[in-house]
């Protein structure tokens, strides 16, 4: 986030660069560099003769340095961006020679998103010595609480452990999914407003009881009944509670379980990182581990394996969901 920042700031200050690489498996920092450049290198006067946008699947590397090579009319640059670049991976080594000496007056952007170049590639290096290669990584879990935490800061938001970790749970590390739901939020609620749970269930449509967080709270608390209700209610709504995730994340779950039960220093401060978990949340896991001690989480881990399996629908073509999570469950209980 830091890079980005720095690369739109050296835009603000006149510091542009004539070419932009924009790779990585996180496309929420391309789209926005890109978008950036799009919105505001040019006035809306200069756009019409001088903004381009290309897509990688219609065009060819030849074409994008043909483009790039033409002189603006009257503005001092021309803007090419060509999104999905990824297109033209397997030509994309053309593109060397025109950034060897790339035009002053163009500012091409390669929006190239869930790949990346080969950093030691005579192609990727040229791209970074005369222009800018900026790669963007997919966050870890346990980062991506922090950084919904400091998007909202700077839309003067807040929001509480539980919804943060409600988005995690259900969006995963898919920043630009996350981003649209804090958007419709951000819509809804006033400025200064702290995000609640409550909030996430009404406005997104998760519910606060019935989702799979809660369904391992259940479990690590060894709460039958709460647990049956939730896979009652997963059974009931297949579509919105596949059960290959749900046994997915069940069993991310009891695997937490056993690498906590091998830390010498539980530190929730220590273990939170190793386990991929807010600080905040290590209370569950201390639960959890006094009622599945190391011998049983490696049977319960062992048992998932089987009814991942299953639920793939190997060797078990008469079981519903509602049997499959039923049998998880009493595998897990006795």
């Amino acid at each position: 986030m830091d890079e980005v920042v720095k690369i739109v700031n050296d835009i603000k200050a006149g510091n542009i660069k004539p070419i932009y690489f924009l790779m990585g498996e996180e496309s929420y920092y391309i789209d926005k560099l890109s978008d950036y450049i799009e919105d505001t290198i040019l006035t809306e006067e200069e756009k019409g003769f001088n903004q381009t946008v290309l897509y990688g699947r219609d065009v060819t590397i030849e074409d994008i340095v043909s483009t790039a090579k033409r002189y603006p009319m009257m503005a001092d640059r021309q803007v090419v961006i060509v999104k999905e670049a990824q297109e033209l991976s397997r030509t994309i080594e053309k593109l060397e020679s025109y950034a060897e000496n790339p035009m002053p007056s163009t500012v091409l952007v390669m929006a190239y998103k869930y790949k990346t170049l080969d950093k030691r590639k005579k192609v990727t290096k040229t791209l970074a010595k005369n222009g800018l290669v900026f790669e963007s990584k997919k966050l870890y879990e346990n980062q991506v609480g922090e950084w919904i935490k400091r998007v909202l800061a700077g839309k003067k938001f807040n929001i509480e452990a539980k919804a943060t970790a409600m988005l995690v749970e259900f969006l995963g590390t898919d920043l630009s999914k996350i981003n649209n739901e804090l958007e419709k939020l951000q819509v809804i609620l006033p400025k200064g407003s702290t995000i609640t749970a409550h909030d996430i269930e009404e406005n997104i449509g998760f519910s606060k009881d019935f989702n799979v967080f809660e369904l391992r709270k259940a479990i690590g608390e060894r709460n039958q009944l709460k647990a049956y209700t939730i896979a009652e209610n997963f059974a009931q709504n297949p579509k919105d509670n596949p059960m290959v995730m749900t046994t997915a994340l069940v069993f991310s779950f009891f695997i937490q379980l056993l690498k906590y039960h091998g830390l010498k220093d539980k530190n929730p401060k220590i273990a939170a990182p190793i386990l991929g978990v807010s600080p905040f949340f290590m209370k569950d896991y201390d639960v959890a581990i006094r009622n599945y001690p190391m011998r049983k989480v490696s049977q319960v881990v062992a048992s998932l394996r089987e009814i991942d399996v299953k639920s793939k629908g190997v060797g078990a073509n008469a079981l519903s969901n509602a049997d499959l999570l039923k049998e998880m469950l009493y595998k897990i209980f006795n």
